[in-house]
């Protein structure tokens, strides 16, 4: 058998051309996936950055920690203290100190996200200056490159004058004050950089939980968002395993479809192996062997571009910020191994449904079996198709009634599709009838025989109609799905936020918010309403075991009343105080009445009455708590209703004034909603249109490999159309038809297998009290529909030219 099968393979070498690309590519995918993964799992510990020279940091502590029967339970605070006079004089006894304080700063045309120092504290990172010379006036400042000595900027701290520059250092856009001007601007002492022995600065420091003593590589800490990196590579870990497993499922998927297709078409030879005296083992075997060749070989290629293509796109990741900078590619070699296994395991499984039916041919039906089509629902096929629609329809009504909100989380809505995808190309010879007659129903209904030949060719070869049909459903399935829901979602928490604002206008501020005068200066404003409100962080410890963190917002209840709308099934926002919060339904606890122990941005312990609770909606609505409950939280919005009778004009004139001598934006409600409502994450919007792509290409290999072999294997029918009085264009135009109508109608099974993922998601907001209307991809519908169709017209025209080129008496005479 084993020669048997290297003859046959040498032989029809055409038909295996797409199940080896197919699996290489698919392989080649895993293993680029595999590789990318296992470089966020053995990532480098970064650095200290700011500090790297500096010999001790104290700094107050930002991370909350709340023993449970498990463990402790870490956040990071939202709002850390400072340090105190008293320890910093303390410290200050040890020996040398110098103190650091960090202000967000607002430059005209300078970065976004641009912080303030003390020169001083410039030499720990190191920072040196490469033109100019260091700040000594009120007026004079330092930068990170980003403006060139001499320049004059306007600051929202006043106007200076850059006089010297330093070489950044790429976690940080700066700007250096003397020491004495940043004490005036930032009065609070954020860390403490002391030249003293690390016990002698912890005897110092004494057993205060707000202090951190940082030393070695703890002292990265101290530096701005020392977390980015972990949770850069987190989100690359959650893209990559996204993406791979999706396109995991649509390489099985199709390369087990295209070998399957394959080893169908030779159900003839099959059939004259068993007639000459082959066992159905002997067949059986013979395919195993072609296909564990095929896997092999096709493996090791994709192994081979596995390795090409990681280091390019670990570099991608790179350098569009997805990743750290420092990202690549580790010398992890369990990728590999996975990668070609998998391909292995894909190749036999693709071979073994369609082998042994061949192997049960009984030698005196080989000949009539080989002759016609058989019948392509298996009862296997029926219970696993069947099963799975049933597991899919369960599994969705389940969900609805117990935790609408599970299926609004993207591990949901991204694995759910799956099984209506799977189900439905099991069940695609059921289905295929039906719709190739529904959507070929108005051409057959035309003058001449083409519209009807279309339309019976098409319904009568159920198994070539099905294997094109289902890379097609696939593809616009993921398609409308992901892109679906994700537009669908959007749309919900954009009416959200429409429906939750009733304030006129809202003006927003940058990272150091508002200070009193500020406010006071909107409020100024005459026929103006005002709510200035700052965002916290509120954690609650639930079951025992779980420390939740909740986005909450700080504002006076009887100004949060006039100037928002929030979505209560109980209480009133009048009942908020200082000792009471508004919660939503996801809380553990959300009675009104009832309290509930919560820890404060700083950390701070408080047991708050429920006030009032929200719908969960989208999972956007956050919590509510007066200012008194949010410490070091700084005014950040202020919402401004218009008093009834004032006149807008005046008022939009009257705010925008305030708000640019505040250094704040002000926008309309429109305004505010188009640029409040939440997004969804760049990362996993790549990690869909990664998805789709690799989708898409995989179709177009399926598509082309089984087009061109059932094509080729039709020149005797299409030499027969020929003696029949039919014209080479005409039987052109009859195969072209054919292709369009199996991608039409794999693209209407996609879509159907989209409207059902859809239709929960609808059912999920409906049931959260979240508004918003399906938003159905169509663009991305129509182009990947598009897409399928192109590639199956070339795929089935070129093959039917080349074989209409010969005689039509040839290719009719050759005996079936």
């Amino acid at each position: 058998m084993l020669t048997a099968a290297l003859h046959t393979a040498r032989t029809r070498w055409a038909a295996f051309v797409g199940s080896f690309v197919a699996l290489a590519l698919g392989v080649g995918l895993i293993a680029t996936m595999g590789l990318a993964l296992a470089a966020t799992l053995d990532a480098p510990e970064r650095g200290p950055e700011r500090f790297a020279l500096a010999p001790v940091v104290v700094k107050g502590n930002d991370t909350l920690r709340v023993p449970t029967p498990s463990g402790d339970r870490t956040r990071t605070l939202a709002h850390p203290g400072p340090l105190t006079p008293e320890l910093v004089h303390r410290l200050a006894g040890l020996g040398p100190t110098t103190q650091d304080r960090s202000f967000p700063v607002r430059a005209h045309g300078g970065p976004q996200q641009l912080v303030g120092h003390p020169w001083s504290v410039a030499a720990f990172a190191p920072y040196t200056l490469d033109a100019g010379r260091a700040p000594n006036a009120d007026d004079e400042v330092v930068t990170t490159g980003w403006a060139r000595p001499g320049s004059r900027l306007a600051t929202d701290r006043g106007p200076v004058t850059v006089v010297g520059t330093v070489t950044g250092r790429g976690f940080e856009d700066a700007v250096f004050w003397t020491d004495t001007r940043a004490a005036r601007l930032s009065p609070a002492v954020d860390q403490l950089v002391v030249a003293a022995d690390p016990a002698a600065v912890r005897a110092a420091v004494g057993p205060d939980p707000g202090v951190r003593v940082l030393t070695g590589r703890d002292r990265r800490y101290a530096d701005p968002d020392p977390e980015r990196d972990a949770e850069a590579l987190l989100a690359v870990n959650a893209l990559l395993g996204t993406a791979g497993g999706i396109t995991g499922f649509v390489s099985v998927f199709v390369v087990a479809s295209a070998f399957a297709f394959a080893v169908a078409q030779r159900r003839k030879e099959f059939a004259l192996l068993r007639t000459v005296g082959a066992t159905p083992g002997q067949v059986r075997r013979m395919v195993y062997t072609e296909a564990l060749a095929l896997g092999a070989v096709a493996s090791a290629m994709g192994c081979l571009l596995g390795a090409y293509g990681a280091p390019r796109l670990a570099r991608r990741l790179a350098e569009d910020g997805t990743a750290p900078h420092w990202f690549a590619i580790g010398d992890a070699v369990w990728p590999y191994h996975l990668a070609f296994w998998t391909g292995l395991l894909v190749a036999l499984a693709g071979a073994v449904a369609a082998s042994w039916r061949a192997g049960r041919v009984r030698p005196g039906e080989a000949l009539r079996e080989a002759a016609a089509e058989t019948k392509a629902m298996t009862p296997a096929r029926w219970v696993l198709g069947a099963g799975l629609l049933l597991a899919g329809l369960g599994t969705l009504a389940h969900a609805l009634l117990t935790d609408p909100s599970d299926l609004l989380h993207r591990k949901t809505y991204t694995s759910r599709p799956m099984l209506f995808v799977v189900a439905f190309a099991l069940l695609a010879p059921v289905v295929v009838r039906p719709l190739v007659r529904l959507v070929a129903g108005l051409p057959a209904r035309l003058s001449g025989a083409g519209g009807m030949l279309v339309r019976e060719n098409a319904a009568a070869g159920v198994r070539r109609t099905a294997a094109v049909a289902a890379p097609v459903l696939v593809t616009v399935a993921l398609a409308g799905s992901l892109l679906g829901t994700t537009a669908t979602l959007e749309e919900a928490r954009a009416e959200e936020v429409r429906q939750r604002t009733t304030a006129d206008f809202v003006i927003t501020g940058g990272p150091g918010g508002f200070g009193p005068a500020a406010v006071e200066g909107v409020r100024a404003v005459p026929g103006t309403e005002v709510s200035a409100t700052s965002a916290t962080e509120l954690h609650v410890l639930e079951e025992g075991v779980a420390l939740i963190r909740s986005e909450a917002r700080a504002a006076d209840p009887r100004a949060l009343a006039r100037t928002a709308d929030l979505p209560l099934v109980a209480g009133r926002v009048a009942d908020l105080d200082d000792g009471s919060v508004i919660v939503t339904e996801e809380w553990e606890r959300h009675t009104v009445g009832s309290t509930v122990d919560v820890r404060l941005g700083d950390g701070t312990p408080r047991t708050l009455r429920i006030a009032a609770v929200m719908s969960i909606g989208t999972g956007n609505n956050g919590a509510y708590v007066t200012p008194a409950n949010a410490p070091g939280a700084p005014v950040d919005r202020i919402d401004v209703r218009l008093a009834p009778g004032a006149d807008t004009a005046t008022a939009a004139t009257g705010l925008a004034d305030a708000a640019r001598q505040a250094g704040g934006t002000l926008l309309t409600k429109q305004q505010w909603v188009a640029d409040s409502s939440p997004r969804t994450k760049r990362t996993t919007r790549t990690g869909f249109l990664l998805v789709l792509g690799i989708a898409l290409l995989y179709t177009g290999i399926a598509l082309a490999n089984t087009l061109v072999t059932a094509t080729s294997d039709r020149a005797r029918e299409l030499a027969l159309l020929r003696l029949a009085g039919a014209t080479r264009g005409q039987v052109l135009r009859l195969v072209a038809g054919e292709s369009l109508t199996v991608v039409l109608v794999g693209a209407a099974t996609g879509t159907l297998v989209a409207a059902l993922n859809l239709a929960g998601i609808q059912g999920a907001l409906r049931l959260l009290d979240a508004g918003g209307a399906i938003v159905v991809p169509w663009a991305a519908l129509g182009a990947t529909t598009a897409s399928c169709a192109a590639v199956a017209l070339v795929c089935a025209v070129v093959p039917a030219a080349l074989g209409l080129r010969r005689r039509a008496v040839d290719p009719a005479g050759l005996r079936d």
